[in-house]
């Protein structure tokens, strides 16, 4: 008997007090380190009309927000946020504190008497004369807008409705949707004049699409033959508010499906004439944008998205013979990136237009001239890339742009500010440190507010003059003082050579408060290898899931491999039907990089964990690298790209679906499973099939293979909060460290939740 008591206890007598004392740790992080840091600025908003701009800064105790006068420099608190707290309370029944208050960001209204903000989906104002708080009712959206001005989604159209009217732009005339047909009828009349017959259930025209031309004579319009309308299902096990369970559906268009097919006509109001645009030029579309006018109404546009993504074009329609042409048509060999790297500006009426390409290779700018399609020039080149468009000055022939790489030798991906000409000259920059940037220029462009750190400096805020990029003041500089007098240690960034040998991986370690040189540290690794981004923190954090995991005996890293975003295009193509490959022979060279300088950094013991497409990733490493990584934890990953949403993963793996996507699933691969393995899944996870991670279960099972398997009911896309960030530390406590975790069913002490993901 006393050995069985024994061999019970043993686990927690393995783990010892001192495990303990790493939890408390590990889980009391943020709120340990909460109030530390402080005079930490947030980004600058500027107000409208003025000199004026505000911004949120950490205090002792939360945050409090800051009005500066650009001109005469005073600074003074925003608002009285004693009064603030006490209207909030008054108003929402809910005891607000005045450096807690439950929103980070305002807007002023009434000339500056008063503010509004959004807590939850509900938008409050605020008087600044007596702090009287009032909800305000939620803004109507723009009905018969539901695309804006951006691609259209693939998927069902909404059938016209009978009520849903387009107004004409001098007020005479409203277009509609009747019998599926597109129609017309004088401004307070009730006669209705079709322009269509031939629509169907089956041949629909939207309201949605409906654009009137500026002169109010035409039309633009598109007919939609619905492809196949997707559902996947929901099982909802445990709702709060009935005993048995509910069935939910959501259509969800997946790689492969037959999608909408949209055909641009245009009308003539006048003489009712029909016509019809040849599709010689967007013959396969996965998206075409919503049409949008010329202003002198002789023509209009829209872009085009090919299926497989390796053409776009802009195309622009004759409103009179109905003629299209390619105004620019990018044709890459591998896909042309829609999703973040796609910009447009139509300068003069389209007698010029700004064009974001990579066809050099790299991400840059170009002017065209949109009556012949030609390239007038390239506004910017080198080996760096454009990360964005602050502004297009069409009057001074300028451009206000991000981009990241411009350095030799400095981190690539840090964002620095720029302006230039559009012919190529007079390259101006308006960030210097070497840090990360985000800058807030003035509505007048004439100051701007520069806030920049890095993972191993607090955030600085200075106001410049932008005409000499000159600085007024420093606003504001982080004091992390007391937060590394309290044991806080920033994260290393580290750099290696990608498997080229020659392309830089960049990546940051983070270690534990506690670190001892001495000793041997298993290794874990957050992986997310999404093509849509790079994701290794640039900017200051002082706490989160990643130093709260170190916190428990393990060195924690970050890494962006290749096949990520805002490198050059080669770096990004490693991705393209490829999925799989994640950059899991940089990343390994990198760990290899690391141990080789650190003899502290066991890459004997190497974990991975992510979440999404991080999920894919993390149970890739253990089917395609299970050599090197040994312990993996997979939530609510997309496993295989043909069961999850069409947007994503069509982008990067193609159409029509090949072998490239069975090489790539995880599901298709689960026989090869080493290591050991913690799969979740949100019961109701709406952003990736649920089913993707059943079906890796199922061939996991298939396959005899050992794992771990938790199911979140009532939960969506999600790692289980605090939860599931337990049960992840619990399970690299014990396949990394060789330690048992506590029993969480019979402890006493209640400690503190882990920190979950902001």
């Amino acid at each position: 008997m006393r050995l069985l008591v024994a061999l019970l206890v043993l686990p927690m007598v393995l783990f010892g007090q001192g495990g303990l004392e790493d939890y408390r740790r590990s889980f009391g992080l943020r709120d340990r380190y909460a109030d530390l840091a402080v005079n930490l600025p947030e980004r600058a908003t500027w107000i409208e009309g003025g000199t004026k701009f505000w911004y949120r800064k950490t205090v002792k105790g939360g945050g409090e927000f800051v009005i500066v006068d650009a001109s005469s420099l005073e600074k003074k608190p925003a608002f009285d946020h004693t009064r603030l707290a006490e209207g909030i309370t008054k108003a929402t029944g809910e005891k607000v504190g005045a450096l807690n208050l439950p929103f980070t960001s305002f807007n002023f209204v009434d000339g500056g008497r008063g503010i509004t903000f959004q807590v939850g989906q509900v938008t409050w104002r605020a008087s600044l004369a007596d702090y009287a708080v009032s909800r305000v009712s939620p803004p109507q959206g723009r009905g018969g807008q539901p695309f804006g001005g951006g691609l259209a989604l693939p998927g069902r159209n909404q059938l016209g409705q009978p009520d849903r009217v387009i107004a004409s732009p001098d007020g005479k005339w409203e277009a509609l949707v009747r019998n599926y047909n597109l129609a017309i009828r004088e401004k307070g009349k009730s006669e209705i004049v079709p322009l269509s017959f031939e629509g169907s259930e089956g041949n629909y025209y939207a309201t949605g699409l409906i654009v009137w031309s500026p002169d109010s004579a035409k039309i633009a319009a598109y007919r939609i033959r619905p492809g196949f309308q997707r559902q996947i299902h929901f099982i909802e096990s445990s709702p709060s508010d009935q005993l048995q369970p509910k069935h939910s559906v959501m259509d969800y268009a997946k790689p492969g499906d037959v999608l909408d097919l949209q055909q641009p006509v245009i009308f003539h109001v006048a003489s009712r004439k029909q016509i019809a645009v040849d599709n010689a030029l967007f013959p396969n579309p996965y998206q075409l944008s919503r049409p949008v006018w010329r202003r002198d109404s002789n023509a209009f546009t829209f872009e085009y998205n090919q299926r497989g993504h390796q053409v776009f074009r802009v195309i622009e329609v004759s409103a009179e013979s109905g003629n299209a042409r390619a105004v620019i048509s990018e044709e890459p060999k591998t896909f042309f990136c829609y999703s973040s790297k796609r910009f447009r500006h139509d300068i003069a009426d389209g007698r010029e237009i700004v064009w974001m390409s990579e066809r050099d290779g790299w991400n840059h700018l170009y002017l065209y001239d949109g009556l012949t399609g030609k390239v007038k020039n390239q506004i910017t080149k080198g080996e760096w890339v454009v990360r964005g468009v602050e502004k297009v000055d069409e009057e001074k022939r300028q451009i206000w742009f991000t981009a990241s790489g411009m350095y030799p030798d400095k981190d690539p991906y840090f964002l620095h500010y720029y302006r230039i000409n559009f012919d190529g000259t007079g390259l101006t920059a308006f960030t210097r440190a070497d840090a990360n940037h985000s800058v807030a220029f003035s509505p007048d462009m004439k100051f701007y507010v520069d806030t920049y750190s890095r993972v191993d400096m607090p955030p600085v805020s200075e106001l410049h003059r932008t005409e000499d990029a000159r600085l007024v003041a420093e606003i504001e500089r982080g004091d992390i003082s007391a937060l590394t007098a309290a044991g806080w240690r920033a994260p290393e960034v580290f750099v290696s050579k990608a498997r080229d040998g020659k392309t830089d991986i960049w990546g940051i370690i983070v270690r534990p408060s506690n670190f001892d040189a001495s000793k041997k540290y298993p290794v874990v690794e957050q992986i997310y290898a999404g093509p849509h981004g790079s994701f290794v923190p640039k900017s200051f954090f002082s706490a989160g899931p990643v130093m709260a995991l170190a916190e428990l005996g393990f060195i924690v890293v970050q890494i962006d491999g290749m096949g990520t975003n805002n490198r050059s295009k080669a770096f990004h193509d490693v991705s393209w039907k490829n999925l799989a490959d994640a950059g899991f022979p940089d990343r390994i060279l990198w760990h290899k990089a690391v141990a080789a300088k650190y003899p502290y950094y066991d890459i004997t013991r190497v974990g991975v964990y992510g979440h999404s497409a991080g999920g894919q990733n993390a149970l890739g490493a253990l089917l395609f690298h299970g050599d090197f990584y040994k312990a993996a934890v997979s939530s609510c990953g997309c496993h295989d790209n043909r069961m999850d949403k069409i947007w994503w993963n069509e982008q990067w793996m193609g159409w029509p679906i090949g072998p490239e996507y069975i090489a790539c699933s995880n599901v298709e691969n689960a026989h090869r499973l080493k290591g050991k393995l913690l799969l979740s899944v949100g019961e109701l996870d709406n952003n990736v099939d649920p089913a993707s991670t059943m079906q890796v279960v199922n061939a996991l099972v298939k396959a005899g293979k050992t794992f771990e398997f938790l199911v979140l009911p009532g939960q969506g896309h999600s790692n289980g909060g605090a939860y599931g960030d337990r049960k992840r530390a619990d399970f690299f406590v014990r396949h990394l460290l060789g330690k048992e975790p506590p029993d969480w069913n019979l402890l006493d002490e209640k400690l503190p939740q882990p920190p979950v993901r902001r």
